[in-house]
């Protein structure tokens, strides 16, 4: 169908006022046209009149189209109020707060959606276009999304706004994913993906048992730091912004074993088959998993469901620093811009260690009882497995490292000042290990070359593009930068000074539990092994580790499924399938796969 849109643009805003849902709204632009549709008529009664006018109602008539009023918008806002609480903080806005928003927004999207029979195309790129600053949606549109004023300054903020003048939430922190083609929701607009031929998809766990059996081949053109430094960058410019349970603030565990009416309303759990080889031995029968919050859009835009970042996206080293200036000030000390360190291992003249997590111990943490802490850094998942937790450590040692040969030099520097010049030092570190190291590893030079990553031996690279916006795509989270899972080793090696093997450990159980690190001398060693151990090969197979194990328990058996949580999120993303993505390279279509 042929989508025609006509966006009025007029003069201010008058002040709307509140009514009843179902009596006409008077605003300034309540008769005006929000969006023009093509083909029969199709009209609520609120457009009912300038409909009539228009000659748009007659179903035989081809005429102009069909005009979705302000007035319609303002309608479907008040009815979505009735059923969704929307937060206004004063300060920072929490992820679920922000939710609120982008719950709101989709619920107007959905019933405009369904009261004029909206096709993919107009949910797609029809309501999008809206200018939602004209109708009562401008009242709980949150400031970051409505308009920014960006001040000239040296350093870039932590939550990534400003980093593009023209375009100022670019990047930014809780900005919605980017697509490279548009999603593929079951009815159109936000149920998790299906097949296409209308039936459902095979559970994500049969996907993950059958497609990727842990058959432990290696590639000896990476050790385990390519794992390493992926998933540390990773954690610098991927989180999807999730439910959490409130006091621990790790995913909410109430969807297997809650009745329907108790469940989480985002609850998209993960189904186990009864004949699974694995867990029909624990007689487990499914798996939480809780869906991503609905995104508001840059000046509140209608759509379909989109989901948000929590991080920024681009490279600025928060899993040292945070995306929020109050969270940073608290992991520094507050004097020679240095950040807070444990010195656990000062006596034997050893590096400090991240300082201890107190305020929410079991925040992404697996303690065995309550005298044993994790690891407090700028990102959350800091604990999440000891080998990340090593990688915190040395790039907060950096900063703390680059702030004292700082302040040795410049002694009239006040501690923001050394804070902030050894922060822009850190990142540049990150910036560059990631380019000139790991990203000829992954890519190799042809793709390097091709696209313009290979760094400058001297000079000033001038490529800068305000075009290009730096925000993460969701099949990028969602999907391919997960491809490191397949490298993950079964267990993690310790190597000494003199690169000799000296012990390992599974993987399992160092999944949320860094306590080795309290061992002198164990981080070096487990240093020594990522630069010593093969990584696995980038291929199919996935160890049982993940598969099997991960998240693991306290002297449970079993854990969850990371391959699962994968195919999961993808379909709840609706992200399209792989001959979507093929067609959209211009790659021709395969009959056959293999």
């Amino acid at each position: 169908m042929i989508l025609r849109i006509l966006l009025l643009s007029l003069a201010a805003v008058a002040h709307a006022q509140y009514h009843q849902f179902g009596e006409q709204l008077q605003t300034a632009h309540g008769s005006d046209c929000a969006l023009l549709l093509a083909g029969p008529g199709r009209s609520s009664v609120y457009d009912y009149n300038v409909n009539l006018f228009r000659g748009t109602l007659n179903p035989y008539n081809n005429g102009p189209g069909t005009c979705i009023t302000y007035d319609a918008i303002n309608a479907a806002y008040l009815d979505a109020r009735k059923r969704i609480h929307v937060a206004q903080p004063k300060s920072d806005w929490k992820p679920e707060e922000l939710a609120t928003v982008g719950e709101l927004l989709l619920d107007i999207s959905i019933q405009l959606a369904r009261t004029y029979g909206l096709s993919y195309e107009e949910i797609e790129k029809g309501l999008p276009t809206i200018d939602t600053s004209k109708t009562l949606i401008r009242e709980v549109c949150p400031p970051f999304f409505a308009g920014v004023e960006c001040r000239p300054g040296k350093y870039r903020r932590f939550d990534g706004l400003c980093n593009n003048i023209e375009h100022p939430t670019w990047g930014a922190a809780n900005a919605p994913f980017q697509r490279l083609i548009g999603p593929l929701y079951s009815d159109g607009i936000n149920a998790p993906r299906i097949s296409v031929t209308g039936r459902d998809l095979p559970f994500s766990r049969v996907v993950s048992r059958t497609m990727h059996p842990d058959d432990g081949f290696h590639d000896h053109a990476g050790t385990v730091m390519v794992i390493a430094w992926g998933q540390f960058m990773d954690h610098d410019f991927t989180l999807t912004g999730t439910p959490l349970d409130p006091i621990n603030r790790n995913d909410p565990e109430e969807c297997c074993k809650r009745p329907l009416h108790l469940k989480h309303p985002y609850c998209n759990e993960i189904r186990i088959p009864d004949d699974d080889y694995f867990y029909r031995l624990f007689n487990v029968k499914c798996i939480d998993f809780v869906r991503g919050f609905p995104s508001p859009r840059p000046g509140c835009k209608l759509g379909s469901r989109q989901q948000f970042n929590t991080l920024t996206g681009v490279i600025d080293a928060n899993t040292v620093y945070g995306v929020k200036e109050s969270f940073a000030r608290k992991l520094r000390t507050g004097y020679g811009g240095l950040m807070r360190m444990n010195p656990v291992f000062q006596e034997y003249g050893l590096k400090d260690l991240l300082p201890l997590k107190l305020d929410i111990p079991d925040e992404g943490c697996t303690r065995p009882n309550k005298s044993m802490y994790c690891f407090e850094g700028g990102e959350i998942r800091v604990n999440e497995q000891l080998v990340l937790t090593c990688m915190h450590t040395l790039m907060a040692r950096e900063h703390n490292r680059l702030a004292t040969g700082l302040a040795q030099i410049n002694k009239h520097w006040d501690d923001e000042t050394l804070f902030q010049e050894a922060r822009r030092i850190n990142i540049a570190i990150v910036q560059h290990v990631t380019f000139n190291e790991f990203l000829p590893i992954l890519l190799g030079k042809e793709v390097m070359e091709k696209f313009g990553l290979v760094l400058q031996k001297d000079g000033y690279w001038d490529g800068y593009d305000s075009t290009v916006n730096p925000g993460i795509i969701d099949s990028f989270a969602g999907a391919a930068f997960r491809f490191g899972h397949s490298l993950l080793p079964t267990a993690v090696e310790r190597w000494s000074k003199a690169h000799k093997f000296i012990a390992s450990k599974r993987l399992s159980d160092l999944i949320r539990r860094p306590y080795d690190l309290y061992r002198a001398g164990v981080l070096d060693e487990y240093f020594m092994g990522l630069m010593n151990q093969v990584a696995q090969a980038m291929d199919d197979s996935i160890t049982q580790e993940v598969t099997n194990h991960l998240f693991k328990k306290e002297g449970a058996r079993f854990g969850m499924d990371l391959v699962s949580f994968n195919m999961q999120r993808g379909r709840e993303f609706g992200i399209p399938g792989y001959m979507e993505f093929r067609k959209f390279c211009g790659l021709p279509h395969l009959k056959h796969l293999g």
